[in-house]
């Protein structure tokens, strides 16, 4: 891949503009702006390296996000690519190991939302958008965080797993003796039987966690004791006549069956992203991709000979069968998997020139 880049010691942005003018090319590709003490600011892609770039030394300052950027950029790099699906993921990657202060600052993408799972002492299941922290698991992802908070909070709620702020103290029953007779918890909650207040002594660390690995053997599909628990109460509110208590709990029985199937359809979005991506090159460069659960495993130049075939069959033969369960997405996938749900939803064109794993071993 061919590399530009304008190495100076001052903001000399006429030299700058003249400079892209004179030697960036209308190709796809990564740029990065770098300031006068040679840190990575900015990182961007373009379908045309050379337009993009060029506008800008258009932008208003400081209006303009553009003119921003260029006002602490002392140089710019850039990095051709095959084609606009090639530069987001190098886009992606750079920013990845760089962390450029305005792409965090004025950059910042609207995140699907996740069910996040803490770490600490006694962990606590949530909704956020945030990637990270100390947050040890990541489900999703889910476009509807409103509906999802609700469901979740249901959940937690039936499971008595606290929903109070990551640094409340904890301490559990076996650490009685820390606590005076008359120990309080934190909460409202502990009173309303929703909360087992882990902050209080209430509950014993062994139990708390079992109620844990419960909750999130729901979210994973793998058991559905929670639900049981709600149809059992719910017939005993109908066996007793009390029919305001049993569409009570009706209510919840649709809220935790909703998160059930939220939790499988995200699942099997991201089980969907298995096959491989034949990506038309600009100028005739054209990429395959080998895509498992979301994250890019292998690319190379398109095979066109019986040699190149074999060599790429030898490659996907690596990851066939290379599924997941139902489980968390590694933290460091996220990103990149958000960015191929985005690329293929909005491009359906994209997906028709993709290949399952299997078939393409078959008939390739």
């Amino acid at each position: 891949m061919a590399v530009g880049a304008l190495t100076l010691g001052l903001q000399d942005h006429a030299l700058l503009h003249r400079r892209v003018k004179a030697l960036a090319e209308k190709r796809p590709g990564v740029y990065r702006m770098l300031d006068a003490t040679g840190q990575v600011v900015y990182v961007g892609k373009a379908k045309e390296i050379r337009t993009r770039l060029l506008s800008y030394f258009r932008a208003r300052y400081p209006e303009q996000k553009a003119a921003r950027i260029l006002h602490s950029t002392a140089d710019i790099q850039w990095t051709y690519a095959p084609s606009e699906f090639a530069a987001l993921l190098r886009e992606l990657r750079l920013i990845q190991r760089h962390h450029p202060r305005h792409n965090v600052r004025m950059n910042r993408l609207r995140r699907a939302g996740f069910i996040k799972l803490s770490d600490g002492p006694a962990p606590m299941l949530y909704v956020g958008r945030s990637v990270g922290g100390s947050d040890v698991r990541h489900y999703g992802p889910f476009a509807q965080t409103s509906q999802l908070r609700d469901a979740l909070l249901v959940l937690n709620h039936l499971l008595g797993l606290r929903d109070c702020a990551l640094r409340t103290a904890i301490a559990y029953a076996e650490q009685g003796d820390l606590f005076l007779p008359d120990r309080r918890a934190g909460c409202i909650r502990h009173e309303l039987g929703t909360c087992t207040a882990p902050c209080a002594g209430f509950v014993s660390e062994a139990e708390y966690r079992r109620r844990v690995d419960v909750a999130t053997a729901f979210i994973e599909a793998r058991a559905i004791e929670p639900l049981d628990q709600v149809v059992r109460a719910m017939d005993r509110a109908s066996d007793s006549q009390n029919y305001e208590l049993a569409a009570w709990w009706r209510e919840r029985f649709d809220a935790l069956t909703w998160l059930l199937g939220a939790c499988a359809q995200a699942h099997a979005a991201v089980e969907a992203l298995s096959f491989v991506y034949h990506d038309p090159g600009t100028f005739g460069d054209d990429r395959a991709y080998i895509i498992v659960r979301g994250t890019v495993r292998e690319s190379a130049a398109s095979p066109r000979t019986p040699i190149e075939r074999e060599a790429f069959r030898s490659l996907v033969s690596q990851h066939v069968g290379a599924r997941g369960s139902p489980g968390p997405i590694p933290v460091e996938a996220i990103d990149e998997t958000l960015l191929l749900l985005n690329w293929f939803r909005r491009r359906p064109g994209a997906m028709r020139r993709t290949v399952p794993l299997e078939q393409w071993l078959g008939e390739n």
